[in-house]
């Protein structure tokens, strides 16, 4: 039976880093953890990090650490950083700020580009050679989750567009904050990034929160039958830079 050695807890404890946002919550960040991905068959070595934000969270990392099985982490929304080559210290990095879509990543649905995007993300940082992509666990539907966003998807077939659909249930347009992935990111890095988005938003706000964006370049996902609406409410709804896909 393995146990918690002193000196197991000494390398998680080297592994964790906080820092606290304006609101005054507490951001754990644990990592870099060796995580293997497959691109297109073929094996990449990236190094992952989740973080942990939680207003009952202590001050301290060994205080975390001693309280970890007391918090329903199960139950709560955790984000991942993947991180390729020297991403710390290089002078540029290609960037990708993910929101969580279980249809798309997961599912393969086709109602939207996500999953390609996704995929298409981790093809150009590894071939730039540094890079990052950030998946942020609490962004399901633009932020409404993913109960809200099944009350969405059916809407859309009837007649709604998906910024309409939205609204009509109560929510903002776009309920995302990127607030606390800006900390995150400088927290792993303090050279300039260019940004793999459509989304003009992500930028300036990436911007206001002292992440150093040197420039976007654009991601452009799978066009279908079946998510070209969606693409459009993007491009007229959003102001997504795809004019020369829909």
């Amino acid at each position: 039976m393995h146990i918690l050695t002193p000196e197991l807890k000494k390398m998680l404890l080297s592994k964790l880093k906080k820092s606290v946002n304006p609101d005054g919550e507490r951001i754990f960040l644990f990592g870099p953890v060796q995580m293997p991905i497959q691109i297109d068959g073929e094996t990449f070595p990236f190094q992952w990090y989740t973080w942990l934000k939680h207003p009952d969270l202590p001050a301290d990392s060994e205080s975390l650490l001693n309280m970890l099985d007391r918090l329903p982490l199960a139950e709560l929304q955790q984000s991942s950083v993947l991180t390729y080559g020297d991403y710390s210290d290089s002078e540029l990095a290609k960037v990708r700020i993910h929101s969580i879509c279980h249809t798309g990543d997961i599912f393969g649905s086709q109602r939207c580009d996500c999953g390609s995007q996704l995929h298409i993300a981790f093809q150009q940082i590894v071939e730039f050679g540094v890079g990052a992509i950030v998946y942020v666990a609490n962004h399901e539907g633009r932020g409404i989750g993913l109960f809200n966003k099944s009350l969405t998807y059916a809407l859309q077939e009837h007649g709604f567009d998906t910024a309409e659909a939205n609204l009509s249930l109560g929510h903002n347009l776009d309920d995302r904050s990127y607030q606390d992935v800006a900390i995150v990111l400088n927290m792993l890095r303090s050279n300039p990034i260019l940004l793999l988005s459509n989304n003009p938003l992500k930028r300036q706000s990436l911007g206001r929160h002292g992440v150093p964006v040197i420039g976007v370049e654009n991601l452009h996902g799978v066009v279908s039958d079946f998510n070209r609406s969606y693409l459009q409410s993007k491009k007229h709804r959003f102001n997504h830079t795809l004019e020369s896909l829909v």
